[in-house]
């Protein structure tokens, strides 16, 4: 039903603005704006965590450590979820996954887009 596919990744100063993209290249519009949508990063020898979440109704939460700098939104028209990264720390350094779930249809993962934050 959705498969996401991340863009945007890169090689950043600390400091700066990266945005990151996952388009539903395969889904339609009904069903893409029925789903969760998530943001989760994993940093080397570290376990996958939740970085940011858009739920289907619009609510969004965040991690503690970037509260403030990070923002999800969404896209209908291009079916696409965005995460606005500002004042990008070293920390921030991860692969960046984007998520869709939904309870009847499941979950799905994109493959995955690098950041590095050089401090």
């Amino acid at each position: 039903q959705v498969q996401p596919v991340e863009s945007g990744g890169g090689l950043v100063q600390a400091g700066g603005s990266l945005r990151l993209s996952c388009v539903a290249s395969r889904s339609i519009l009904s069903v893409f704006v029925g789903f969760d949508w998530a943001w989760y990063r994993q940093a080397p020898g570290k376990q996958r965590e939740l970085v940011a979440r858009r739920s289907s109704g619009g609510g969004t939460n965040y991690a503690d450590s970037v509260k403030g700098r990070f923002t999800i939104s969404r896209d209908n028209a291009k079916k696409t979820v965005y995460l606005y990264m500002n004042n990008l720390k070293s920390e921030d350094t991860a692969v960046y996954y984007c998520n869709a779930k939904q309870t009847t249809l499941g979950e799905f993962w994109g493959q995955g887009t690098q950041v590095t934050v050089s401090s």
